[in-house]
């Protein structure tokens, strides 16, 4: 999962057995750099690898928890701009269609950082992606990613493919088929989101008209075999593309791989930062996630974890406690109120 070549090659064929060929044939001839005096063959650890003076420093998101989400950067220019318009126009923001809380009415939403709600996630994703090409910096792209190249389907690329943007709801719809026909999760969108930034970040490129689609596939197939226990195969897709090939599949996503300098961690931290940036992008953006009033059966259930929690807080204390006075047997010591005179 998450190697260079794919675990799906065909229907029929045994994917260990395949994969076990390739990295024989590509298996890398020792120099005499490698080779010390004393030691003999020395292999480097991937955790060992030095990235280069740009990937080193923290501002890269998809690897530090402290750096600023690019997707969140390019957005607030848009709004930057919207509130500016609105203020010199003297425009009202319109009927307020966000629900407040109040002294009668409590309104909470499903989605948490463990299990975010999977259609406002995909569509928070898509807006982020949306942004990435609108404030793209340029059209740096690779042969790989181009969908002239490698079409997805046997429809004919139109002429003007690479210069007109995909609207929001467009990236919505690809990506959304994908997930659905592939049962894929909202944790798994937001990884996708971290592999996009990531692929950017080191292969030094954009996404843009011309690759969104071959990249967003590239990043969702590496995400689902990374974060899902039961992955879906390349064969899998192809049943979901019709015109795409398992060939076509496996080599963009070793391609993907060897731009990613084969790294696929994503820090629960950093996980945590991309999910509520995407939050706070869709509030900027009025996309905010479904409230629902809080009924008593909900909040009976929402009681019940809370005191579980606390249940088990309170045996963590007491066992710890009873660890450091084991020792004169001491297990029935009460702790007595401290007098202050």
């Amino acid at each position: 999962m998450g190697g260079s070549v794919s675990c799906c090659i065909s229907p029929g064929e045994s994917p260990k057995i395949h994969r076990r060929e390739v990295e024989l044939e590509e298996c890398p001839i020792t120099t005499t750099e490698d080779v010390s005096e004393d030691t003999g063959t020395y292999l480097q650890h991937i955790s060992d690898r030095e990235l280069p003076d740009e990937l080193a420093q923290e501002s890269n998101p998809s690897d530090h928890p402290r750096a600023s989400t690019l997707f969140l950067n390019k957005s607030q220019t848009d709004v930057r701009e919207k509130r500016k318009s609105n203020y010199l126009n003297h425009m009202s923001p319109g009927q307020l269609t966000k629900k407040y809380s109040s002294c009668s009415t409590i309104f909470i939403d499903d989605s948490t950082v463990s299990q975010p709600n999977l259609k406002s996630t995909i569509k928070c994703v898509a807006l982020a992606m949306y942004y990435h090409i609108k404030n793209r910096d340029s059209n740096r792209t690779l042969d790989i990613f181009d969908e002239k190249k490698h079409p997805l389907t046997r429809d004919k690329v139109p002429d003007d493919y690479s210069v007109v943007d995909p609207e929001h709801k467009v990236i919505y719809r690809f990506i959304r088929t994908l997930f659905s026909s592939a049962q894929l999760t909202a944790e798994c969108a937001i990884v996708t989101l971290v592999y996009l930034e990531r692929l950017l970040t080191y292969a030094e490129m954009d996404i843009c008209p011309c690759n969104w689609k071959r990249i967003v596939l590239g990043a969702i197939l590496l995400a689902s075999k990374v974060w899902d226990d039961q992955a879906v195969w390349n064969v899998d897709y192809c049943q979901i593309l019709k015109d795409i090939t398992v060939e076509d599949m496996n080599e963009m996503e070793r391609h993907f791989l060897e731009l990613l300098q084969f790294n696929i961690n994503v820090p629960a931290s950093v996980y945590a930062k991309y999910y509520f940036d995407l939050r706070s992008l869709a509030d900027e953006n009025n996309l905010s996630f479904p409230l629902e009033p809080l009924s008593n059966k909900r909040a009976q259930k929402l009681e019940a974890i809370s005191r579980l929690c606390e249940d088990r807080y309170k045996d963590l204390s007491k066992s710890s406690m009873r660890r450091s006075v084991s020792v004169d047997n001491m297990v029935g010591i009460k702790s007595s109120h401290a007098v202050l005179s």
